[in-house]
């Protein structure tokens, strides 16, 4: 499948040995698995969108309305850098949010998140 880090790159997408390239595992509203390759440096928010998932993100990564929530796999919760208050604070004004609850526009892409799973949360799906 051709799609924007393809673009960006000037490669194939699902080769692992592209540098600066990573795999982000996400899981849908109906529950299928998408492995999506993404550039360091990309919100995940960003790639979910730019790789066409039904993500709302209507704030488009300014941490100002929580609907790209996505709940992040356990084992990957303390790989991640701690939210911050701004992202807390609006995590507490959102629906469904659990322990792992993450706004994914805060999460950035880097070699260490190689292989990060998540979940799309409720709330977060395009409406339509």
């Amino acid at each position: 499948m051709d799609g924007p880090v393809d673009e960006a790159i000037g490669g194939d997408p699902c080769d692992p040995y592209d540098d600066g390239v990573i795999e982000i595992r996400v899981t849908d509203f109906a529950g299928e698995v998408h492995a999506l390759k993404a550039i360091d440096g990309w919100r995940v928010m960003e790639v979910i969108r730019d790789w066409g998932l039904p993500i709302k993100a209507e704030c488009g990564g300014a941490c100002a309305c929580g609907t790209c929530h996505v709940y992040v796999d356990p084992q990957w919760v303390d790989k991640l850098p701690p939210p911050t208050d701004e992202e807390m604070d609006q995590l507490d004004q959102i629906y469904a949010v659990q322990e792992n609850s993450r706004l994914s526009c805060q999460i950035l892409t880097a070699q260490e998140l190689d292989g990060l799973e998540l979940q799309l949360a409720p709330g977060s799906e395009v409406d339509g």
